[in-house]
């Protein structure tokens, strides 16, 4: 076991030596699978702000709950044990008294209301569902649509539908994205790994001479092109999160003018590990395929040419 993991040391280290002998080949490769790696990330990252701004918005998951204008404060008391028992999320209760002094301090509708011979608003309930999924919120609009001395029960479904929609659309272009960067990462680790075989063609000829086994010689390589890979998954990041920060203060500014507030979230350390990890693991995938297909030329018997006189 202490050999294995001497071996392995060893195979690390060579890999950082590597690296830190060309700096400048090494900053334009990290330079090359962090671009990669910070589009599909952003993306993500965009996304879920975009799913968590929908969220937000005022009215989007609301259902707004109208009883009849004859429903007793009895009847009343029954919706909220429905809506108390069915434990759909948070909901508030809205009198119609409540509803008309609104109405009354609008601007221009003040002497309309007083013209009034009765209050013509009825009394309502205002649910905020816990679960946000559009066929969720249908489902719960029917079921309480079915109460007694519900007059009416309102969902802005279409609105939601359409935002899901767009969400689920932006995520398989964002998948596609990923594929297409990953598969650019992949390249560009087989091109660099492929020159770094090559240049040590005469070395990794002694070393086969001497007795060397193809996982020995390997090694080092696949630790490079990881190493490499998750030192632009850390670049990436950091793209990342300084492109949120620039962006923030204008978002919130937005926001403002909106009459809201929202701020961006920006990836956290489980995020920010699972691109390194993501970019480790393309790098050696990409080693892996380079290394195969390059050391195949060492298997190779010389070639014999033959003159005839």
């Amino acid at each position: 076991m202490n050999a294995w993991f001497v071996q392995h040391g060893a195979a690390l280290a060579s890999a950082f030596r590597r690296l830190w002998s060309a700096p400048l080949n090494t900053l334009l490769s990290l330079l090359v699978i962090g671009i990669a790696l910070t589009l599909p990330a952003f993306g993500y990252v965009l996304l879920d702000n975009l799913r968590d701004l929908g969220s937000n918005v005022t009215g989007v998951q609301q259902i707004s709950l109208f009883m009849n204008l004859d429903a007793s404060r009895k009847e009343v008391g029954e919706i909220e044990n429905r809506l108390r028992q069915a434990a759909t999320g948070k909901w508030r209760f809205v009198p119609k008294e409540d509803a008309l002094e609104r109405m009354q301090a609008s601007e221009g509708m003040a002497e309309i209301v007083a013209s009034l011979p009765r209050n013509p608003l009825p009394d309502a309930f205002i649910v905020e569902p816990t679960n946000s999924e559009p066929e969720a919120l249908e489902i719960l609009r029917q079921e309480i649509a079915g109460w007694p001395k519900v007059a009416h029960v309102q969902l802005d479904s279409a609105w939601v539908k359409r935002f899901d929609a767009f969400l689920r659309l932006a995520r398989l272009a964002l998948w596609m994205l990923a594929g297409i960067f990953a598969a650019g990462l992949v390249a560009a680790t087989f091109n660099t790994i492929r020159l770094q075989v090559l240049a040590q063609a005469a070395e990794i000829e002694v070393a086969r001479m001497i007795g060397a086994t193809d996982a020995f010689i390997r090694r080092p390589f696949y630790y490079y092109g990881a190493l490499q890979g998750a030192l632009g998954g850390l670049l990436a990041a950091g793209l990342v999160i300084g492109a949120l920060y620039l962006l923030a203060e204008p978002v919130g500014d937005l926001a403002a003018l909106y009459g809201g507030s929202f701020s961006l979230r920006v990836p956290g350390i489980i995020e920010v590990a699972a691109l390194a990890g993501a970019g480790a693991l393309l790098g050696w995938f990409g080693a892996q395929l380079s290394v195969s297909l390059s050391l195949r030329k060492f298997d190779l018997p010389p070639r014999v040419s033959l003159h005839g006189g």
